[in-house]
């Protein structure tokens, strides 16, 4: 019974590293994957003695941590877009320059990411990257360093990334140890890949008319409250959470509570607001990628299942050993994989490979876990299918595999060994 499960765990893995090719999102395989898995565990893969229902609630407890944040941060984002908080961004990264642009946007993006996620950042990039640029070949290189500077921005940070939520939250990683350990492996990745697409670009561009805003808009002290409390909340759950020792998903709908909040006070205190329907929360609710978070749940219980049999431990300590013990090596592997293949599971399958311990490479902050928060983060800008920020940046600029492939790999794949070099030097001498 368990090789029929890893059977259909590769045949459903594979499944959704083909969603372009078949055509089918990539939640519908994932959630089939998911309850076949745990069917045949329930059926016969259970260790005699084991309730499968009961291990399946223990799971899904830890998987809904994952689910609620991410919904809470999504939400958030929603508002803060929907209300003009982020024509502040607009207007601080304008310029004629193609260069200039560049580079403003890289580290926009960069310090964005780390402080939402690279998921909603992208988005919320390329809104305001079709706001400064009109040329959609332009637009296109642009978005491929959105792409690039989105995963790495949230590589260092706790709650920049899927991955490292996963981490922080199952305690591999620390907000300061992570932060302090991976912001300069992740700023010179992004600085030198700048430098290879600066490469593309020459002149000045032209940027398209703003368009007139509807009536109810926000104005700009509205704009600044919104944003404000906004992006505060989400800044807020790292402490929150070292205050009161709580899961960060209760920060997060605490951020997001008082948000929602502001805004129905707004409401209340705006007549026109009110009748313009777009922008009230329970509206925005409708806006949040379900089929994203359908997605999790799915790919997560189904490792889950992987966990249960045992399959995880016997591979992680195969791969230790066929590696010499040799981390760089196992998470670098790990990392390019992440670029064929979503690094959600991969890191939720290296989770469980290797448990955490008290003290080593495998404790909290442990060379190990750094260098996967690197890697997977950092490892699926090689191919724009290998991160959810490339897949919707892949989506809202209409990119190629094949463009970004030619244009674009090599630099991430620059970027990606550069970071990995400095924390080894970091490693060495500190």
């Amino acid at each position: 019974m368990v090789t029929a499960i890893v059977i259909f765990f590769i045949l459903g893995y594979l499944c959704i590293a083909l969603e372009s090719v078949f055509k089918i999102n990539k939640a519908v395989p994932a959630l089939l994957m998911c309850v076949v898995c745990w069917t045949l565990y329930a059926c016969g893969g259970a260790p005699e003695g084991v309730d499968a229902s009961s291990r399946l609630l223990h799971h899904l407890g830890e998987t809904c941590e994952i689910l609620f944040f991410l919904m809470g941060a999504m939400t958030i984002v929603e508002i803060v877009d929907a209300n003009g908080g982020f024509y502040f961004v607009h207007d601080a990264l304008a310029t004629k320059s193609k260069r200039t642009l560049l580079w403003r946007i890289t580290l926009m993006t960069f310090v964005l990411s780390a402080i939402l996620d690279n998921l909603t950042t992208s988005i919320v990039m390329v809104m305001v990257l079709r706001k400064l640029v009109e040329d959609h070949k332009d637009r296109m290189l642009y978005g491929g360093m959105i792409i690039i500077a989105a995963n790495a921005g949230g590589a260092f940070s706790p709650i920049g990334d899927v991955t490292t939520i996963m981490l922080w939250i199952k305690g591999m990683i620390s907000t300061g140890g992570v932060i302090s350990s991976l912001l300069l492996p992740s700023l010179v990745s992004v600085v030198v890949s700048a430098l290879c697409v600066q490469l593309y670009l020459k002149g000045e561009l032209n940027a398209p008319e703003r368009q007139a805003e509807a009536p109810g808009a926000a104005n700009n002290s509205d704009r600044m409250m919104i944003l404000c409390f906004g992006v505060g909340g989400l800044v807020f759950v790292p402490i929150f959470r070292m205050l009161t020792g709580l899961a960060p998903f209760m920060g997060i709908l605490l951020a997001l509570g008082v948000l929602w909040f502001v805004s129905e006070y707004r409401c209340n205190r705006n007549a026109l607001f009110c009748e313009n329907n777009h922008l009230k929360v329970t509206n925005l609710l409708a806006r949040i990628d379900m089929a994203t978070i359908l997605f999790f749940l799915g790919i997560l219980l189904a490792v889950a299942t992987l966990q249960e049999t045992g399959v995880l431990a016997a591979f992680g300590q195969w791969l230790n050993t066929a590696s010499g013990g040799n981390h760089y090596l196992v998470t670098g592997i790990i990392g390019m994989v992440s670029s064929i293949v979503d690094n959600v599971p991969l890191v939720a399958g290296c989770m469980d490979m290797y448990p955490i311990a008290a003290s080593g490479d495998f404790a909290t902050d442990g060379l190990f876990w750094q260098l996967l928060a690197y890697c997977a983060g950092i490892g699926g800008s090689m191919l724009i299918i290998g991160s959810a920020a490339g897949v919707v940046v892949m989506g809202l600029e209409k990119i190629s595999f094949g463009w970004y492939l030619r244009r674009f790999t090599w630099i991430a794949f620059a970027g990606y060994v550069s970071g990995i070099a400095v924390y080894a030097l970091e490693t060495l001498f500190f």
